[in-house]
């Protein structure tokens, strides 16, 4: 264990006041954010970057974390377990990750009984600390991701019929859902570019260690902000890296998921992919968590990269809402009607 007793008693003193795990402070959820408006292309809707538009995007990216700050355990159970997935707690299930269900009810079915016939692979659960019930769970991420997309694509189908048929309040009200959810969404895959989001290694290396990583709990909220915050990393030194948006393939699957829950999948199994690597940047000292250490070059690319992309996948599931969106059918027959009865009658 590389982190110094006194960072970790400040950090772990923050920590203990929530069980929650969080993604980035806020400045760098809100960099996600407006790393992903600056990737979307000149023909996306300009109102996004209107600066009220654009600014509470961005403040909205830190809206679920802000959720995870009151005590009521009825909102901590719906809320928490969609910022992270334990990925190797599925294969301990018994479960497939390539077979997820995107029914977000149908996984949660498939893995407590999972959980109940392996119990023997998970932790027992301290009560006195899972009052709000989430421990059972292996988190819910990229259905936070893919149901957040559902959301957004139909706004962007009523926005359609609105601008056609609706009334200027209307149509403004509709771009303000679509600011909305755009912020809320940029959240869970921000949470999904932090590494630690995507494993049982949240807060320390769990279980065997062979290669002697840290076991502080500290590392998570060190990665989140103390990093960022020491090594001075800045959105302007980020924009101009910014790869365009690019939509994502809705290409039917072979076996018929639902291709954006797919896609989001994949993205938290790339982030499980690196949780090694930045236990490895850890142990070398290359992630400046002692307070005589610089953060090393490895340190800060490793964070700054994904920072990026966080914002570019977070572009391309905006710029797939909005393209594969059709105008909502129903609106618009419901609209026609509401015309033809405010038409004057005939002869007056």
């Amino acid at each position: 264990m590389k982190l110094s007793c006194t960072l970790f008693a400040a950090l772990a003193a923050v920590a203990v006041t929530s069980t929650a795990l969080r993604a980035w402070d806020y400045e760098g959820h809100r960099m996600v954010n407006e790393i992903a408006l600056a990737s979307l292309p000149a023909d996306f809707p300009k109102f996004v970057h209107e600066a009220d538009n654009a600014e509470r995007i961005a403040f909205l990216a830190g809206e679920p974390d802000r959720w995870r700050n009151v005590p009521d355990l009825s909102l901590r159970n719906v809320n928490d377990p969609d910022h992270y997935l334990d990925l190797e707690q599925v294969p301990e299930a018994g479960l497939e990750i390539a077979k997820l269900p995107p029914q977000r009810t149908l996984f949660a079915l498939e893995f407590a009984a999972g959980r109940t016939a392996h119990i023997g692979e998970f932790p027992p659960i301290d009560p006195t600390k899972n009052l709000d019930h989430t421990r059972e769970w292996c988190g819910f991420l990229p259905w936070a991701i893919a149901e957040n997309y559902d959301k957004l694509r139909s706004e962007f189908s009523y926005l359609k019929v609105f601008e056609e048929l609706g009334t200027p309040a209307e149509i403004a009200n509709a771009k303000a859902d679509i600011v909305y959810t755009m912020g809320v969404m940029g959240h869970y895959v921000g949470d999904g570019a932090q590494p630690l989001h995507t494993t049982k290694h949240h807060h320390g290396w769990v279980g065997a260690n062979p290669n002697g990583y840290t076991t502080a709990f500290a590392i998570h909220q060190w990665i989140d902000g103390g990093l960022i915050a020491k090594a001075g990393i800045k959105l302007s030194e980020l924009a101009p890296n910014v790869v365009p948006a690019q939509p994502i393939s809705l290409a039917a699957q072979p076996d018929g998921r639902d291709p954006m829950f797919v896609a989001a999948v994949n993205y938290v199994v790339a982030g499980n992919a690196l949780v090694e690597p930045l236990y490895r940047l850890e142990k070398d000292h290359k992630l400046g968590d002692l307070p005589n250490d610089s953060v090393a070059p490895e340190g800060r690319d490793f964070v700054a990269t994904q920072l990026l992309k966080g914002g570019e996948t977070l572009g391309a599931i905006w710029l797939t809402a909005w393209r594969s969106a059709v105008p909502d059918t129903y609106l618009r027959k419901q609209l026609l009607l509401r015309q033809v009865a405010a038409a004057p009658a005939p002869g007056k």
